[in-house]
């Protein structure tokens, strides 16, 4: 390796963990232990310039003699470093009350998967815990800054995110999420280390929690923007901020009204897949008839949580047996299916450097009716095998590259190929039944209507409810679920588009190697060029497989 890139290489990922310890954290690097994310304006600024002079110092590097190798990295700094100084200068800190993905609504979910391996982790936590603190300070710090600027949240984020912060405070003290923590190792006088960790949630974290809803509520919530103008195209600056938000999580250039044009051309193909299967399904073809069926019919709904893990389990055994058919590189770690009742839906976890879990993904099971049976095959197959658990863990397990190319989450790379599995999965014969493959359609109908509801309120100035009626109308989703899914869309613009657009994308690359190589086309060697050099954005994979696959 060049070695200039190789030291720029270990200062981006150095540079990477130091300004997001938590998931350094979770992914097995212990060097930061100590902190939590700092969101002050300072912060952001000095986080902004640093990412700006790693991208130049890698503009900087000569391409002439590089290898594939070296150009991929080179290539991979720039557009990393460039685009998350440019997401950062959105400063939507200022706009951070967010009950789906907040600090409130995600410390839960965490704080129990961080591992202690040693005692210098183990102290190391209660430094931590102390930055949690110095962080929820500084959230409220950045609302204050927003109002001041007239940038503020949406209304019913800083409603939701006050009801959690204020049933956090109810929580007793013993039971605070917080202290969900793992034991810490032999040699650590555990009574103690955990008594030390109370006393910072007691007379710190909490605190500052109060802290921070007494902003929300009394500073915040009297200039939330209403449902009608929930939507980035109501601030200031919103619509650049939101083109600017579409391009990192598509990493394209097309633009909100493109992409907006592109779902509704995918929500009306897939009427026509529904009108095919409907009659094998629920004995019609008619959409509207599908869809409430899928929607209304109790028989078509789970009842148990121990059901719906126990369904996916045996979802994942099938594509474990089968995952050697269709990829020459597979991972060595195994993956694993736990219930939650908190976060997203659904979602994954990979393993850390360390090895000391394998990659697992969550089924959250809160509201066990909520999942349709015809949902478990397709979402096994996204968040675990062949999805993200073969996409991140073999990036992780990769030894010629530089650690923050495998450790490197590009939404559109890693959505997109979460939900080009589950298309893949049917190619595969992965599905046990036509409703399964109904919960295929049912996916890709969530992903498309995405396209349009994320790109209608933050650029077309779309109310909350016109996104609910849209997905209400275009797919099979019940109300309660498509309210979590509008309300996810209105606090973190831009992320919904990454799934379609990256399954798009990918499936043309595929397309065009298949083209360009007729018989000689091997579907293995197609996956293995798309996963085993890590994740990189859309243009740059589509360069790379036409190298690999000429």
């Amino acid at each position: 390796m060049n070695e200039e890139l190789d030291r720029l290489a270990a200062d981006y990922y150095d540079y990477r963990l130091r300004t997001t310890p938590t998931w350094a954290h979770m992914i097995g690097e212990y060097a930061y232990a100590d902190r939590y994310e700092d969101v002050s304006r300072a912060g952001e600024d000095a986080a902004i310039a640093e990412a700006r002079a790693l991208a130049a110092r890698a503009e900087a590097v000569d391409e002439t003699g590089l290898d594939d190798g070296d150009r991929i990295t080179r290539s991979m700094l720039v557009w990393d470093a460039s685009s998350r100084a440019e997401l950062l200068a959105g400063r939507t800190a200022e706009l951070m009350a967010n009950p789906i993905f907040g600090v409130q609504a995600s410390l839960g979910v965490y704080v129990p998967k961080l591992a202690v391996p040693d005692a210098e982790v183990a102290e190391a936590m209660v430094a931590k815990f102390e930055g949690v603190a110095a962080h929820l300070d500084q959230v409220a710090e950045r609302h204050r800054e927003g109002v001041a600027s007239g940038r503020t949240p949406a209304d019913f984020a800083v409603r939701q995110t006050v009801q959690q912060l204020d049933a956090w405070l109810a929580t007793p003290i013993g039971e605070d999420p917080m202290l969900g923590v793992q034991d810490p190792p032999a040699g650590v006088d555990a009574a103690r280390w955990h008594e030390r960790l109370l006393a910072v949630v007691q007379k710190q974290v909490r605190p500052a929690a109060e802290r921070y809803r007494d902003v929300l509520r009394d500073e915040v919530a009297p200039h939330a923007r209403p449902d009608e103008r929930c939507g980035m195209t109501y601030l200031p600056d919103g619509d650049a901020v939101y083109a600017g938000l579409a391009r990192f999580f598509t990493t394209t250039d097309r633009t909100p009204e493109e992409i907006h044009e592109t779902g509704l051309r995918q929500v009306a193909a897939l009427a026509e897949e529904y009108r095919d299967l409907g009659p094998q399904v629920v004995g019609t073809d008619d959409v509207p008839s599908v869809f409430a069926a899928l929607r209304d019919d109790p028989a078509m709904h789970h009842t148990s949580g121990d059901e719906i893990v126990a369904d996916s389990k045996t979802a994942m055994a099938k594509a474990r047996a089968a995952m050697g058919d269709w990829f020459g590189r597979l991972p060595q770690s195994d993956c694993d299916v736990e219930a939650t009742t908190s976060g997203a839906i659904a979602y994954y976890f990979a393993p850390p450097k360390d090895g000391s879990r394998g990659g697992v993904f969550f089924m959250n099971v809160a509201d066990p009716e909520g999942w349709g049976r015809y949902e478990i095959e397709n979402t096994s197959y996204h968040e675990g095998i062949p999805g993200h658990h073969l996409q991140l863990a073999i990036a992780a397990e990769l030894d010629d590259v530089p650690e923050f190319r495998k450790r490197a989450f590009i939404a559109a790379y890693g959505e997109g190929w979460g939900l080009y599995t589950e298309r893949l999965a049917d190619e595969m014969g992965l599905y046990s039944t036509p409703l399964d493959r109904v919960g295929m359609l049912s996916a890709d109908s969530m992903r498309a209507c995405r396209l349009v509801v994320d790109t209608g309120m933050h650029a077309l100035g779309w109310s909350r409810q016109q996104a609910v009626d849209y997905m209400l109308a275009n797919s099979p989703m019940r109300a309660g679920h498509i309210g979590a899914e509008i309300d996810r869309y209105a606090v973190t613009p831009g992320q919904a588009l990454s799934y379609m657009i990256g399954r798009l994308e990918i499936q043309r690359i595929r397309r065009e190697a298949e083209a360009r190589q007729g018989t000689a086309f091997d579907i293995k060697a197609f996956h293995d060029a798309v996963l085993d050099s890590g994740p990189m954005p859309l243009g740059l994979l589509d360069a790379h497989v036409t190298r690999r696959l000429p």
